[in-house]
């Protein structure tokens, strides 16, 4: 960690950055952020940043209000849209207690804690999303489309090309790579995939992408929700999480001598989120208008059930060959793309791992 802080300080002083934000969600997932300047860093680094946790939803009550915020020096970037001379970068913090205490009302510790779980038992968790999401004229209360185009178009009704590029090009700035992006079933609604990696480098990438998505969209004068379902009558948003547990180099998951190359490992963690999945929806999909989007009639998870290709079920095992056992996976279809993405992969794991401790029979 000296080396990462190290090369943080040394790299804000290099490229001429003159503001160093701290980012941390509240329990709902919103960003939040305060300022530091180069000046501070160390201090930072060394002790927290303090600020009033008595105003982040989900922290403390008045009486605790001084909470830490220590940055995450693996996850310092600079900023694609920081304009003018004066440079920005960010950095993801753990939120600590005055004496130096994880604070367990900080999402990313939660998720830290069910991680450290899996790595007792041996594992790594690795996710890889499908974010989905709509482009509007603007935010008002009535959604104003930009494009009547369908799943996969490549026509001039995908006027939103050039914004998916742009985006894909600011993630990839801040060191997010991107599978592959595009039109998806409703009108101005678009999917962006990203590469699969470890569940807190994705989770940290997930706030990321959004605020990327909302800052690309601001500066071509257009608006960009993740709301789950803002259109009647059409397919909302949904973030597919594509879910694998690894043991060192091996894929737990995957089983060579099953005809569905699905391990017991794997049985397991499916049947822990089917018995689990009216808890685990309570987190992933949080807002009333999450559940406008479960409905049937549309392509969104309606039934408490595993399949290979019924979009309609919530758990999907993606078809994969004999010769590829890294890419063997779970698809877990229930959550949007509003969720705290550290409470939902938190929520998803914990189920997952108990029903490979416990034996949960997948039925």
């Amino acid at each position: 960690m000296q080396r990462q802080e190290e090369y943080v300080l040394r790299t804000v002083e290099e490229r001429g950055v003159r503001f160093v934000r701290l980012w941390f969600t509240d329990i709902l997932g919103f960003l939040k952020s305060f300022a530091i300047t180069p000046a501070e860093l160390e201090s930072a680094f060394a002790h927290g940043m303090r600020f009033d946790g008595s105003a982040i939803d989900g922290f403390s009550r008045d009486q605790e209000s001084d909470m830490l915020a220590r940055p995450d020096p693996t996850t310092f970037q600079i900023l694609p849209w920081s304009s003018g001379d004066a440079g920005v970068a960010r950095m993801f913090c753990d939120i600590v207690s005055p004496t130096g205490e994880a604070f367990q009302g900080d999402p990313r510790w939660v998720l830290r804690k069910n991680l450290e779980r899996a790595r007792d038992l041996g594992y790594t968790f690795y996710v890889g999303p499908e974010v989905e999401y709509f482009y509007f004229a603007d935010s008002g209360a009535e959604p104003k489309i930009l494009d009547r185009g369908g799943y996969f178009d490549l026509t001039p009704m995908d006027v939103a090309q050039e914004y998916r590029r742009s985006t894909i090009m600011a993630l990839e700035h801040l060191g997010i790579p991107v599978e592959s992006s595009h039109h998806e079933v409703s009108p101005s609604q678009h999917e962006i995939d990203l590469r699969h990696t470890d569940a807190l480098t994705m989770a940290d990438n997930l706030v990321t992408t959004r605020l990327a998505f909302m800052e690309v969209a601001m500066e071509r004068d257009i608006y960009a929700t993740f709301m789950p379902k803002p259109l009647e009558g059409h397919d909302g948003s949904g973030l597919h999480l594509h879910l694998s547990l690894f043991n060192g180099d091996a894929n737990a998951f995957h089983a060579e001598e099953r005809q569905d190359y699905l391990s017991d490992i794997a049985r397991g963690f499916i049947a822990g989120l089917i018995r689990h999945g009216r808890e685990i929806t309570a987190v992933t999909n949080q807002w009333v208008n999450s559940y406008k989007r479960l409905v049937t009639g549309f392509d969104a998870p309606v039934l408490s059930a595993w399949d290979r290709t019924n979009q309609a079920a919530v758990v999907r095992v993606p078809s994969v060959g004999a010769n590829r056992p890294g890419a063997t996976r779970i698809e877990y279809r229930a959550p949007d793309p509003a969720c705290n993405p550290y409470l939902a992969l938190s929520v998803i794991l914990a189920a997952g791992l108990s029903g490979i401790e416990q034996g949960y029979e997948l039925g």
